[in-house]
């Protein structure tokens, strides 16, 4: 596969390039970056030194490329699409929010494949998942099938600073963001129509009606650079052991999520592609966990499943990453 990338300087471009490079079906073409053009990949991204002499280039040959992921900030993938003609038989896989909700004349899938792998397997246009509404998502969606969520749902979430992309900010800089925590748009994150829009899809499909539970969501600013942790609370009378049977059924095949039988905690999924699930019943409160790389199972890795799987090969391809054991 002959792949190009736009907006290659950020830190989702950085991962993917990482990915790439040791992906044994992937040849990266071009990567592309105004700014940066002319200029080493490792110029920018130190960590790949001795992995690649690539540039960056102002090219955009769409004609030689297979797919194209575009690392955009949100609202420049669909005003990008609107300047450049991207050749029809060339698979898109968008990293921003732009295509994310349904609407008429939006043909991209939503690309969770927990849940729409046979979809993207035949998309030729992926909209890749927030990174937060992936983590929550991926912990809400068997409850959706089994119909417990009737009431609004609690959530917490805390993500670290890499979430905030890599243009320095009054949020990012290392002495404010260091020993530090605080909450930002809450109960108004722009991921809670996304996670709504999947768990309505999963419910009415097990024949439980539409979702119409609120997601009460406080997103935290984590002074670590990267990973989300979660929490969901939901009122149920459903005993716990008929739960984690169903938690587990529902992420039999998925190659990256895992329901786990003991609390989990985030170092275990950071630098992979997993999203780890953990579920406890406190009277008629179900307490379910999940975490996730922000960068990875929230960003790129997912992106690169995706592109495995409308390629028809291994779901797993180049994802096989380790965490780190301390």
């Amino acid at each position: 596969m002959k792949i190009g990338i736009l907006g290659g300087a950020g830190y989702t471009a950085g991962e993917l390039i990482r990915i790439l490079l040791n992906h044994p079906e992937a040849e990266i073409t071009f990567i592309n970056s105004e700014s940066n053009a002319g200029n080493l990949i490792t110029d920018v991204h130190e960590g790949l030194y001795g992995e690649t002499d690539l540039r960056f280039t102002s090219d955009m040959p769409f004609d030689d490329v297979d797919v194209v992921f575009f690392c955009f900030g949100h609202g420049k993938s669909e005003a990008f699409l609107k300047e450049h003609k991207i050749p029809d038989n060339v698979k898109i896989i968008d990293l921003a929010q732009d295509f994310r909700l349904k609407r008429e004349g939006n043909d991209y899938v939503y690309g969770l494949p927990e849940i729409n792998r046979a979809d993207i397997a035949k998309a030729q246009h992926v909209a890749n998942p927030g990174c937060f509404a992936t983590c929550i998502q991926l912990g809400l969606l068997p409850a959706a099938k089994l119909g417990i969520i009737n009431d609004d749902v609690s959530v917490n979430a805390i993500t670290g600073s890499t979430g905030a992309g890599q243009k320095p900010g009054a949020t990012t800089h290392f002495s404010w963001r260091n020993n530090n925590m605080s909450i930002y748009k809450p109960f108004q994150h722009q991921h809670v129509p996304e996670i709504c829009q999947s768990l309505n899809q999963v419910q009415q499909l097990a024949g439980n009606g539409d979702f119409s539970a609120s997601i009460d969501f406080i997103p935290y600013r984590g002074d670590f650079a990267r990973g989300i942790f979660a929490t969901e609370v939901v009122k149920t009378e459903l005993p716990i052991d008929d739960i984690v049977a169903a938690y587990k059924d529902f992420y039999y095949d998925a190659p990256f999520t895992h329901y786990v039988d003991k609390p989990i905690d985030l170092k275990q999924v950071v630098n992979t592609n997993k999203c780890l699930i953990h579920c406890e019943k406190y009277g008629n409160k179900l307490l379910i966990t999940s975490c996730i790389d922000n960068l990875l199972k929230g960003a790129v890795g997912q992106a690169v499943q995706n592109m495995n799987v409308m390629f028809g090969i291994e779901e797993d391809m180049g994802l096989r990453l380790k965490p780190s054991a301390f």
